[in-house]
């Protein structure tokens, strides 16, 4: 059982503000103040914000809809599972997938949720009569959190309402600008870069950090092609010392590992013996060793295979692919099933969902894994990529190598753009990016050409046809749906 208590609770908290956990379009605005009694004391001040990250670890923020939407529908992965079972998946594989389909919505409505109990925080905390330095940190939190959010939404629609306070008025049935959406993320993002510290105690470890901040904003800076400050900020969270890699790439992924100094932000996550509602993540059972652990969703692809193998890279293919037969370092024997959906060679699983049985104590197989957001490894392709935009290919080669140097790859001492956008595939791979940097880099209508990715429509998921309908048509389509 890990130790970060502080996120453990509070998830009652999110009943106590709302009345039910639907997004901001299944309800009307909300025109009322939370219940009374809460948001009076510095304890309700950190229970609102704690229910936020009890939140990110939810079903509609990381199981199907994530995994579905950043992944299944990119050449990392598809459905697997048992042929016929939710068989609505392979829509997203194939891109024929509508506006009608509820995983539309559960990605949409997970997100704006944790943007409601960020905005409750943003908006009341500062009324509270308690620590000013706990104050502004708390604050400083909420932001990273709704900016993280806000990020997955906007890469999956483009232009998002983006409401900022409570109460809510008419601006939530409108999409704002694409643009303006990031200058909102960028805005919360330096805000909490100004205010959150560097690092924090080992009770409080696991939380948003300065550093958290940086890299994601570094990122953002990626998508919106300021690729100056993305170096800058990605070069300040490596000049800063605070971060180094993992040495064996397998044991990123496992429990020792999490918060450790590879670490910018993960999501956590808990097994408390007897709390069910705790105890909820299923990020790792949808897609552990079906017949043996879990659902066996999400499975990797001959193509991506086929890269590791074309890049001799054994250590990473290794933590990655889980095939029938593999026996992993922890001892386990992959079992498995005969056959999966959409594959017709050896069975296979996402390795980095792999959740060692002997830790399991309560819940949801895997439910004590947290989820990867953001680690250093991930910030080190960023900054290469962004120096090679930028014109300043040669600094590029000392990150890029660093990773490679991790998992025994030979070194290139004059990287192109194409060398480290492999990288991040063989890198990051199911973590949530594939989908999204494929359209970034304007390689998704010809890398995805065989599934059926449309040119001009699929860059973007379609908006949640029943959002529309509540809104009385003010929330608009995305185009080609």
């Amino acid at each position: 059982m890990k130790a970060n208590k502080w996120i453990v609770s509070f998830l009652f908290i999110t009943a106590l503000i709302f009345s039910s956990c639907k997004d901001y379009l299944d309800f009307p605005p909300e025109n009322s103040i939370p219940a009374e009694g809460f948001f009076e004391t510095a304890e309700h001040a950190e229970q609102s914000v704690n229910s936020i990250y009890a939140h990110l670890r939810s079903w509609p923020m990381v199981s199907f809809a994530y995994i579905i939407m950043q992944e299944i529908t990119s050449d990392n992965a598809v459905k697997g599972s048992a042929v016929g079972d939710a068989s609505f998946i392979n829509d997203y594989d194939n891109f024929t997938f509508t506006a009608n389909q509820f995983v539309l919505k559960d990605y949409w409505a997970g997100r704006y949720t944790g943007i409601n109990l960020a905005n409750q925080s943003i908006s009341n905390i500062p009324d509270i009569t308690m620590n000013e330095s706990l104050k502004t940190r708390l604050i400083g939190e909420a932001k990273f959190l709704r900016a993280l959010l806000y990020f997955d939404l906007v890469r999956a629609f483009g232009d998002v309402p983006t409401p900022t306070a409570v109460p809510v008025g008419p601006e939530i049935n409108f999409r704002t600008p694409e643009a303006q959406v990031y200058e909102q993320i960028e805005s919360d993002l330096l805000d909490a870069i100004s205010v959150l510290p560097a690092t924090y105690d080992a009770a409080n470890k696991g939380r948003a950090t300065s550093g958290a901040a940086k890299g994601l904003l570094a990122k953002v800076y990626l998508y919106i092609e300021r690729y100056g400050d993305a170096s800058r900020l990605a070069s300040e969270v490596v000049s800063s010392g605070i971060y180094s890699l993992e040495n064996n790439f397998y044991n990123v992924f496992r429990v020792a590992a999490e918060n450790g100094p590879e670490s910018l932000f993960e999501i956590q996550a808990q097994q408390i013996d007897g709390n069910w509602g705790v105890s909820f993540s299923q990020h790792s059972e949808v897609q552990s060793v079906r017949g043996q652990w879990g659902w066996g969703f999400n499975i990797p692809t001959d193509d991506l295979a086929e890269a590791f193998d074309a890049a001799g890279d054994n250590v990473r293919k290794a933590a990655t692919i889980l095939y029938k037969g593999d026996v992993t370092p922890d001892g386990d024997v992959i079992a498995g099933v005969p056959s999966l959906d959409g594959i017709s060679g050896i069975p296979r699983y996402n390795g980095k969902a792999y959740y060692p049985p002997a830790q399991q104590v309560y819940g949801p197989f895997g439910s004590g894994q947290n989820i990867r957001v953001l680690r250093y490894a991930e910030i080190l392709l960023i900054q290469a990529e962004a120096l090679i935009r930028d014109g300043n290919a040669s600094a590029a080669a000392a990150p890029l190598n660093a990773v490679r140097g991790r998992v025994q790859l030979p070194l290139i001492s004059s990287p192109s753009l194409e060398d480290v956008l492999l990288e991040r595939r063989l890198e990051l791979a199911f973590e949530g990016d594939r989908f999204f940097d494929l359209v970034r880099t304007g390689k998704a209508a010809t890398v995805l050409a065989s599934k059926g990715f449309t040119s001009g429509k699929n860059e973007l998921f379609a908006v949640p046809q029943e959002l529309i309908d509540l809104s009385e048509g003010n929330l608009t389509q995305n185009p080609g749906y």
